[in-house]
């Protein structure tokens, strides 16, 4: 079994900014701002959270296969 990944770097599509983040294991995130330009990122159709839009990593519970936000 593979260990869980925790750190996603978010790239905003709006600016260009990447940022390195600490994913919660507990609950999605649906909504972060970037802190360059301001915009507020939403999960993309089909996707439970911004990490699995807009990261590097997919979320916790994406990782492992289980119902992400459940």
């Amino acid at each position: 079994m593979t260990a869980v990944v925790l750190e996603s770097v978010l790239t905003c599509p709006r600016c260009g900014h990447v940022q390195p983040e600490s994913m919660p294991t507990n609950a999605c995130q649906f909504f972060y701002e970037c802190s360059r330009c301001k915009v507020v990122l939403r999960p993309k159709a089909g996707d439970c959270c911004v990490y699995c839009s807009y990261g590097t990593v997919k979320c916790p519970p994406a990782q492992e296969n289980r119902g992400c936000c459940a």
